[in-house]
């Protein structure tokens, strides 16, 4: 394999002292070595920094590795850390992971691999959910072309997360995209329409590589804020009128509003009257497509008819039997 290709890594760390250990295991033991380790260091206030120095001497160790830790002086969010991360960020390709999270030791090997196999611009990979000593297998569809990857975001057949893809770097560069500081829900879901809105060739590899840590069934419960409801919009806002202005013809008319729906599902996945009345509020402009998304599962276009209609009865009941049960019994 080449041994030039230089993977940016970014690793933004907030109060992740008891997460970040399992994180730099794998970054240590992955078997293509040729990396830029890059944590941005966003005000921590637990032992994050600690925890990063005791394992300065064993990364600094690998003679391919380059380690780059960057403090900010008061906590900026998410969005910002990814950002300075980017600014610092000298590879050839960029990859986040989160620092409670953790990638097979043979992530990067196999991603760089499929990068110089077929010249792509972006490329994909399966996950799993983790559940402490357990783990369910999450499939992305195959990632072949840019737009039918955005389609598949949008319909919510495709998930969008930064840590499922592996971006060429000048992506990023030439075409000016970065995180809107300060907002910090629905950052990535607009950064990555906008990366596949530019791509050329895209590509896939059908294996699980990353493990995205969840401490339990309550962890899929979402209670967003008024704050993270607001960012979120905006961010989507944004990508909306970037799409029409710079990828016109990308979406379907239709797809906006399914991807809102596909935003909003979250709070569904609950048994608090709240969130459901909070649902049928938020992008209220899309309830009228309810139902219309034949690429979701029925069961999914079925609870959001149900939420529609106020049948909170069957929303609870389907959380408390499928949801519970499969992630507090199964998976636990």
């Amino acid at each position: 394999m080449n041994e030039n290709i230089m993977i940016s890594v970014i690793i933004p760390v907030y109060n992740a002292g008891k997460t970040l250990s399992a994180t730099l295991d794998a970054l240590i033991a992955q078997t293509y070595q040729q990396l830029e380790l890059i944590f941005i260091n966003d005000a921590s206030s637990d032992d994050t920094v600690d925890v990063l120095r005791k394992y300065m001497d064993n990364m600094l160790s690998i003679d391919s590795m380059v380690v780059r830790v960057i403090s900010h002086e008061h906590n900026q969010g998410v969005a910002a850390a990814r950002n300075t991360g980017l600014a610092h960020a000298t590879g050839d390709y960029i990859y986040y992971v989160d620092a409670d999270d953790h990638i097979d030791t043979n992530a990067i090997e196999l991603l760089v691999r499929k990068a110089l196999e077929t010249d792509a611009d972006i490329i994909g990979c399966n996950w799993y959910l983790s559940f402490g000593q357990n783990e369910r297998k999450m499939n992305q569809p195959p990632l072949r072309s840019a737009k039918e990857a955005i389609q598949g975001i949008f319909n919510g057949t495709m998930r969008w997360n930064l840590w499922l893809f592996m971006v060429r770097r000048s992506l990023y560069e030439d075409f000016n995209i970065r995180f809107i500081p300060g907002m910090n829900m629905g950052e990535d879901l607009m950064v990555m329409v906008k990366l596949l809105a530019h791509a050329g060739i895209v590509s896939f590899i059908d294996l699980p590589l990353y493990h995205y840590g969840q401490s339990n069934e309550g962890s899929l419960t979402k209670t967003y804020s008024e704050k993270h409801m607001m960012e979120v919009t905006h961010n989507v806002k944004v990508l909306e009128e970037y799409l029409n202005q710079e990828a016109p013809g990308c979406i379907e008319n239709e797809a906006i509003n399914y991807l809102k729906l596909n935003i909003k599902l979250p709070l569904l996945i609950s048994d608090m009257d709240s969130n459901y009345r909070r649902w049928k509020t938020w992008f209220p402009e899309a309830n009228g497509y309810v139902l219309k998304n034949k690429g979701l599962p029925f069961r999914t276009r079925l609870l959001q008819w149900m939420a529609l209609k106020q049948q909170y009865w069957f929303l609870k009941l389907y959380y408390r039997c499928i949801i519970r049960y499969r992630y507090g019994v199964v998976y636990k």
